[in-house]
């Protein structure tokens, strides 16, 4: 596990950013973190590495997002907030989200940890005062 600090939402943006930029397609990122901590600022500078030019915000109260970069690579962004429990939600509500080829990142997905696939990274992001983010970002092993 590595761990960084981050002064600015850009410079959280950019640690988004260099984790994205070592993913491969089906890879999933799980971002935990309190309200406000910069898990939207984070994946939302991952999806830049990742191509994706519009505007990437929370999908707090649809779930997800789908996106494509201009070179036609899928992404996915999941917000899980209001979740409170899996077994209350409709069977397959993420399987659109988490397919094959997409890079899918996932805040809060304490809620479903029994659903949710192996995740290639975990990142959890912490307020430090001020404008400082501290960031834990834990790799799995590949077994591909």
């Amino acid at each position: 596990m590595s761990t960084s600090r981050t002064t600015s939402s850009a410079e959280t943006e950019l640690a988004g950013a260099e984790v994205a930029a070592r993913l491969e397609p089906g890879d999933l990122v799980l971002v935990r973190g309190e309200l406000g901590a910069g898990k939207t600022t984070f994946v939302r500078g991952a999806c830049r590495e990742l191509g994706v030019e519009g505007p990437v915000t929370s999908p707090t109260f649809t779930i997800g997002r789908r996106y494509k970069s201009a070179e036609g690579l899928a992404v996915a962004h999941l917000d899980l907030y209001r979740l409170a429990d899996m077994g209350a939600e409709e069977a397959g509500l993420l399987d659109d989200y988490l397919t094959p080829g997409t890079f899918a990142f996932v805040e809060w997905p304490a809620v479903a940890a029994l659903e949710l696939p192996e995740p290639r990274v975990q990142v959890e992001i912490r307020h430090a005062g001020g404008d400082e983010r501290e960031l834990d970002v834990e790799w799995s092993d590949r077994t591909d």
